[in-house]
């Protein structure tokens, strides 16, 4: 899993989520497994760490 450094960077990857953009611009974040959707970003930007969707 990854970590938080304390330094405004993540150490390794977030296993087993992505996240989209949904069309009111917030980035939305799913479990790859499921597809279910699991948090929406709202103060902008993508979540840190999670791979984006093509």
């Amino acid at each position: 899993m990854a970590g938080n450094t304390g330094k405004n960077h993540r150490d390794g990857a977030v296993k087993n989520r992505t996240q989209f953009k949904a069309p009111n611009g917030n980035y939305v974040k799913r479990a790859a497994a499921t597809g279910r959707i699991m948090d929406l970003k709202t103060s902008g930007g993508e979540f840190k760490g999670v791979r984006t969707e093509k």
